[in-house]
């Protein structure tokens, strides 16, 4: 078993219209033993700019909080919140310092920039950049995830659809992998609300 599945975890996150949605599963484990039903994956890093980080739990730990101390300085030096763009090459910088001995983990970013266009990327452990247009996964349930996806996902949706569309793709996929579930958590962000909601899934 590789150490990113020791866990378990089920990230995925996707662009509507001027809003994206990130979702994760709730499950921490231990191998097959579910230790706890209410883990949290994703972080708010400011109202516009939220990270998940899939992988091992110690790392996602330790990552948000070097991550959220960066943020942090970069708010006192230059007095605003940092891009999604920005933020991302910072996650991207971080993990390759580590290259040697990584964080084992794999982190997806969703922001909204400037004029509210929605930014997604996810990355691997070594912090090469994978950008893209329409929705980007990660985790253990990462291969159900992209046929979920894939099929249900479509441009241009409003952030109530959004949200039906990735809790859908989300419990779909989270079914078809042992390691992931217990229910998600969902945040719908928009131009001006956030809206946060927990998923009831199967409990096994």
């Amino acid at each position: 078993m590789s150490i990113f599945e020791y866990n378990g975890s089920a990230l995925v996150a996707m662009v509507g219209k001027n809003c994206f949605a990130i979702a994760s599963d709730r499950r921490l484990g231990v191998q097959l033993q579910t230790i706890a039903t209410d883990f949290q994956r994703i972080f708010k890093i400011h109202d516009k700019l939220y990270i998940g980080l899939s992988g091992l739990a110690t790392d996602v730990q330790t990552l948000y909080q070097r991550l959220a101390f960066r943020h942090k300085l970069y708010q006192l030096r230059e007095e605003r919140d940092m891009k999604p763009e920005t933020f991302a090459s910072l996650v991207s910088a971080l993990l390759y310092e580590k290259r040697f001995g990584p964080y084992f983990c794999q982190p997806v970013i969703a922001g909204l920039g400037d004029d509210s266009v929605p930014f997604i990327c996810t990355m691997d452990c070594l912090g090469a950049k994978e950008l893209a247009k329409d929705f980007v996964v990660s985790g253990t349930a990462s291969e159900s995830l992209y046929g979920a996806c894939e099929s249900m996902y479509k441009p241009n949706m409003e952030p109530e659809e959004l949200f039906e569309t990735i809790s859908q793709a989300l419990l779909s996929s989270v079914d078809r992998d042992c390691l992931s579930g217990w229910g998600g958590h969902v945040f719908v962000v928009t131009p001006t609300q956030v809206q946060e909601r927990t998923l009831k899934g199967r409990m096994d």
